[in-house]
């Protein structure tokens, strides 16, 4: 089924999963807010990948790959994942290594969302780089490749502009390995996408525009559409704007996600930014 591990029996599971927000958030309330989503039958729990908010940067946030982690204890069979992991915030042997652990923590259950990020004052506040968008974009493609190559236990070396291995090793080894889903909006983000993932997320606005070259890509690089995670984002820049669109997933579920289907979508995920919008997504799913 759509946004979970295929290969997985959870046929109650609805196609959508939840990107519970972890800016102005404490980790009680995400974990509680997990459990309670995943209970509730959606397809899976993701986060964001920041460290400070937006705007006001002094507000708590919950750090993604830590309660990604203490989220194993409390979700049991849907999905778990970055939505989406920033490039630029981790090399990527690091995040080999944290996604293996948490896949097979999990029983199998991670996907690893990843894209060349988007929040440049966040990198100038923590001095972190950030590199223009054709430098980030090289930087995805070569960290996706070394994550590949890690996955496969090792030992690895292979000279790299930006990450280079030597002898390095990645055990124990994911079995299965994660799928990548990769993140991207424009045109060369969409192609890379096809190229390079196992899977594509776009916004909700862009999804229709873009869907048509993110097929051509993956014909042109002859890799089968069936085998493909292909995610919808719903996602609002604000609260307010988060509960506009979460309106009609909330009052009709069903029908909204197969408008979405025949669009097509194998799964969307809506972000939940407050209380009132997971309890409004739990009693959807009542509905459902």
């Amino acid at each position: 089924m759509a946004g979970v591990v295929r290969g997985a029996s959870v046929p109650s599971r609805l196609p959508i999963g939840v990107c519970i927000g972890s800016i102005r958030a404490e980790p009680a309330w995400w974990l509680d807010a997990a459990r309670r989503l995943d209970e509730a039958g959606y397809a899976g729990i993701w986060c964001w990948d920041h460290f400070m908010g937006r705007g006001d940067r002094s507000v708590p946030v919950v750090e993604g790959w830590t309660i990604l982690g203490a989220s194993v204890g409390v979700t049991r069979t849907g999905t778990i994942g970055t939505f989406v992991a920033n490039v630029m915030n981790h090399a990527p042997a690091v995040v080999a290594r944290m996604a293996s652990t948490l896949q097979i923590a999990s029983g199998g259950r991670f996907v690893l969302g990843i894209g060349i990020g988007g929040h440049p004052a966040e990198h100038r506040a923590l001095g972190l780089p950030f590199p223009d968008v054709p430098e980030r974009v090289a930087r995805l493609e070569e960290a996706v490749a070394v994550i590949r190559a890690l996955w496969a236990g090792g030992p690895v070396t292979r000279p790299s502009p930006f990450y280079p291995l030597e002898e390095a090793y990645g055990r124990p080894v994911p079995d299965p390995a994660p799928r990548i889903v990769v993140g991207g909006t424009s045109p060369a983000g969409t192609r890379l996408a096809a190229r390079i993932g196992d899977g594509w997320t776009t916004s909700f606005e862009s999804f229709e525009a873009r869907l048509p070259l993110y097929l051509e890509t993956l014909e042109t690089v002859a890799r089968a559409r069936e085998h493909q995670l292909v995610l919808i984002d719903v996602e609002g820049q604000t609260v307010d704007e988060t509960t506009e669109t979460l309106r009609p997933w909330i009052a009709a579920p069903r029908e909204t996600w197969e408008r979405w289907q025949a669009a097509g979508a194998d799964g969307v995920v809506l972000t939940a930014r407050t209380e009132e919008h997971v309890r409004g997504l739990l009693a959807a799913a009542e509905r459902w």
